[in-house]
């Protein structure tokens, strides 16, 4: 019995500096799995390395505000001043083809995609201590100690939001947090609720 089933939307959020670009790299890096890496649009300036749409769509805060009122974002959320958003019309394009769709977005965003959204699974990447996310923002060596201090208070306040998700992924190692991310992506595929309404559909047409 041949059926096609839509691709899993996967949100993917936690706190500024717990590594969510890495994690999601190294999964696009994987190649047994069925995920696509969704772009998101920013206002921010590249840092070094990054690629106009590979890394983000960087636009100009007037080029985001007009994506707003043209209701081009799945989501959008305004982060130590800066915006950030998903444009909708390749997230819907992929899933129906049978892709899964991995969106690496603030927490702000999760909660505007979980309104529009929520069949979509939820998970939040949870740092090891807030000592060890200090770390690694002062690792990053991009921001200022001002700026450090104000992603830590914010990351305060996510952290108190993880009972809104569905999962929460502890990122102590990179390729750990890989594997529980793959688990659940499996574990969503075969759940009853997505799977049973495929197979009566399919039977029905042999009917």
């Amino acid at each position: 019995m041949n059926f096609k089933e839509r691709g899993l939307l996967i949100v993917l959020s936690g706190p500024s500096g717990v590594g969510k670009g890495t994690v999601c790299r190294a999964l696009r890096e994987e190649e047994d799995n069925n995920l696509q890496y969704s772009v998101s649009a920013t206002t921010r300036k590249p840092r070094e390395g990054e690629v106009e749409g590979v890394h983000y769509f960087f636009k100009s805060r007037e080029e985001f505000e007009r994506m707003i009122e043209q209701k081009e974002l799945l989501e959008h959320a305004e982060f130590v001043g800066n915006y950030y958003g998903t444009p909708v019309e390749w997230v819907r394009e992929t899933l129906e083809s049978g892709q899964d769709v991995i969106l690496e977005i603030e927490v702000q965003g999760a909660f505007q995609v979980k309104e529009l959204l929520p069949e979509a699974v939820f998970l939040f990447l949870a740092p090891p201590s807030l000592q060890e996310l200090r770390n690694r923002l002062i690792g990053r060596g991009t921001e200022s100690e001002e700026v450090i201090k104000q992603r830590l208070l914010v990351a305060r306040e996510e952290i108190e939001l993880m009972d809104a998700y569905d999962y929460v992924v502890t990122n102590d190692e990179v390729d750990k947090a890989i594997d529980r991310i793959k688990a659940i992506v499996t574990a969503e595929h075969c759940k009853r609720e997505r799977v049973a309404s495929l197979y009566k559909k399919a039977m029905m047409e042999v009917i």
